[in-house]
């Protein structure tokens, strides 16, 4: 199936709602978000949306989405350009909130029906970031560490074993991972600056 048509039945997807696999029913009304095009060359593979998001339909459309920009050194113009970027997490509708007010895993039934799908047909994608547990799961396989911060410092490793498509293994950009950076300063000198070069030379082609 080619991506528009793709992405439109995508758009239309109500299952994990009305015939869900896993779990209880979603209990508000999905709203699938995805941003993509066959000419994108790099791929933001994150989590699932949260509740601006879901207000919005706007990917990264909050605070996470300003310090995700600043990490890759583009603005937003250039962020939300289909053309450049797509944006696929790993569930494409706001799973809810847990008992403590936090965001709920992506919906399990997600995934299996689209993501390969989407994925064949982005052809152009020359560098991925996986962002949080989820999407380093699905997308580094053996490549993924014992936990999320060995997986990110591997970082190197990682973007030499994956040629074709490079692939950087982020944390999640949330203002709750501050205390994060501070523990880890070699993901801004170090990390950053490359991942900013190879963005940087696949958007200026």
């Amino acid at each position: 199936m080619t991506l528009e048509p793709l992405l439109q039945k995508i758009r239309r997807c109500r299952v994990c709602r009305d015939s869900p696999e896993f779990g209880q029913p979603l209990s508000h009304e999905p709203r699938p978000v995805c941003v993509a095009s066959d000419t994108a060359g790099i791929l933001i593979a994150g989590q699932a949306p949260g509740t601006r998001v879901h207000a919005s339909g706007i990917p990264f459309d909050d605070p996470s989405g300003d310090r995700l920009r600043t990490w890759m050194n583009v603005d937003r113009d250039t962020f939300y350009d289909a053309s450049k970027i797509a944006i696929v997490p790993m569930g494409f509708c706001f799973p809810g909130l847990d008992a403590k007010g936090g965001d709920l895993p992506p919906r399990k039934e997600c995934a299996p029906l689209w993501r390969d799908q989407l994925l064949q047909a982005l052809p152009g994608i020359r560098l991925t970031l996986v962002i949080g547990q989820y999407a380093q799961a699905y997308h580094l396989g053996k490549q993924r560490e014992k936990n999320l911060t060995a997986t990110v410092a591997n970082w190197r490793s990682i973007r030499a074993n994956n040629n074709q498509s490079v692939i950087y293994a982020l944390p999640h950009p949330s203002w709750r991972n501050s205390g994060w950076l501070k523990k880890n300063p070699w993901f801004e000198t170090e990390l950053l600056p490359e991942l900013r070069r190879d963005i940087a030379d696949i958007i200026s082609t």
